[in-house]
């Protein structure tokens, strides 16, 4: 199985242990095992949190901007060396495959290495006026943030949460997720090694609303990045708006996939099918809605299933293996539930909707068509390996069922047709477009929603200025 580190807090430089504080136990989603225990945060542990991080900021702040490249390009550099280590960690506590979470290391160092250049980038402009006048417009860090990661991409997640604000000048105190802890304190690790001073970036851990409250609550913490279900994210955008704090918010989605008569079938199919069941569904961009054209629906829903079934499900620490089981218990139940509502509304089931075995948390690749609008599963993101197929007949009827939801995060179309493909650019309501292909995140691009998904983005120079408060400067 491998060595699975003991688990800490980090505050002010210091790994802090479990001691008289409660424990959070940490699970093996594969076999149900629990397999370390994190210690949780009280208020005096959030209070020398916060009081660090204030310091921090004092200090990077005025850190130039080789300073923070060197560090940033330092732990991209370590993330390569430890990544077999890095991967085999965060598979044992999240569940997905090696490959996946190889990628994950691979996704930090390209964004670590991109920011680390985009630190040389923070550019300012000086305005045309009188002589003996100037008026000059300059980007300065916003401040401490409060970073919130989910556990869905338990290295990616804290990867994006340090890297802008660190690149950017600003403090940072990291919540992430307590089933997965090992993997950001891993990312945070090498941000040390590299030369980060221990007081710039932390890591608690605690019952999640009890550190939201407490830590937006303080003016020390000038920003909130959270990543999270929309339901969580309004709730702490209102606990922010209290004390006027930036927010950057990625939240829920329910990605529309709109497939049309042209598309090239074999290639859309090979291409949806291993999207939509990566990480075991368990992605806020996951194509998941099949909006496919009457032409090409039986076709479509007959290939969709075949591959489906052949879709190895195991351990992700097994060779072979393309899809892990579930992060939590919680998952399998909803998804229990998402299946039994619209079967019960007249839904029809191919493949899929039950548990694999007796031990951990899998539940089967399954793909649902001719699904009722008033179904769960057509309102709430699912999150988890279901595949909604539904015929159209139009486009103008697929579009519409595209934007139905409040949610826009990410949407993908599959056509050869020029033109539609301008249609669709300009009529789909979703942050993030993919157009006959589904990668659409990179270290050089924004990412990030609209509506019910958030606001703000990440990645990118974009996710950078996000850290950033610009400043005004008028002299006669």
């Amino acid at each position: 199985m491998g060595h699975y580190p003991e688990l800490t807090m980090m505050i002010d430089g210091e790994a802090v242990t479990a001691g008289h504080r409660d424990t959070f136990p940490v699970i093996n989603p594969a076999t149900g095992e629990e397999i370390g225990r994190l210690p949780l945060a009280d208020k005096a542990d959030l209070d020398r949190a916060l009081d660090t991080a204030k310091r921090g900021f004092a200090r990077w702040k005025n850190s130039t901007p080789q300073e923070r490249a060197a560090v940033l390009e330092g732990a991209a550099n370590l993330m390569l060396e430890r990544r077999e280590d890095l991967a085999r960690i965060a598979t044992m506590e999240q569940g997905k495959t090696l490959a996946e979470t190889r990628i994950e290391v691979m996704m930090n160092v390209g964004l670590f290495r991109f920011y680390a250049g985009e630190t040389m980038r923070i550019y300012g402009r000086s305005l045309v006026r009188p002589a003996g006048m100037r008026s000059t417009v300059t980007h300065e860090p916003v401040g401490p943030v409060a970073a919130f990661a989910p556990w869905n991409f338990p290295l990616g997640n804290p990867g994006r949460k340090l890297g802008a604000p660190i690149a950017a000048g600003c403090s940072v105190i990291l919540k992430a997720a307590e089933e997965t802890p090992a993997s950001a304190l891993g990312i945070l690790q090498c941000l040390y090694d590299a030369g980060l001073p221990k007081e710039v970036a932390q890591a608690v851990f605690g019952v999640p609303a009890d550190v939201s409250s407490h830590l937006l609550a303080s003016p020390i913490i000038r920003k909130l990045s959270f990543t999270g279900s929309t339901a969580v994210g309004k709730h702490l955008a209102k606990l922010a708006a209290e004390d006027m704090k930036r927010t950057t918010m990625e939240l829920g989605g329910h990605g529309p996939v709109l497939v049309f008569d042209d598309a090239d079938l074999d290639v859309t199919l090979d291409t949806v099918v291993g999207h939509r069941f990566r990480n075991a569904g368990q992605v806020c961009v996951a194509p998941t809605r099949f909006i496919v054209q009457q032409g090409i629906y039986d076709k479509f829903l007959a290939g969709f299933i075949d591959r489906a079934k052949a879709l190895r499900v195991g351990n992700g620490l097994e060779d072979g293996i393309q899809m892990g089981p579930m992060a939590n218990a919680r998952r399998p139940e909803a998804m229990e539930q998402f299946v039994a509502d619209a079967r019960a509304k007249g839904a029809k089931l191919h493949t899929g909707g039950e548990r694999i075995g007796n031990q951990g948390f899998f539940f089967a690749p399954s793909v649902l068509s001719e699904i009722p609008l008033d179904a769960n599963v057509m309102n709430e993101e699912p999150f988890g390996p279901l595949a909604l197929i539904n015929p159209y007949s139009s486009e103008e009827d697929m579009i519409a069922e595209a934007n139905r939801l409040p949610y826009g995060l990410a949407g993908y179309v599959w056509t050869t047709n020029a033109k539609r493909q301008k249609t669709i650019q300009r009529e789909v309501e979703v942050g993030m477009l993919g157009i006959n292909t589904t990668m659409i995140g990179g270290s050089d691009t924004p990412f990030g929603g609209i509506k019910w998904s958030g606001h703000g983005h990440e990645d990118g120079p974009e996710g950078l200025a996000a850290c950033l408060i610009t400043k005004t400067v008028h002299e006669g």
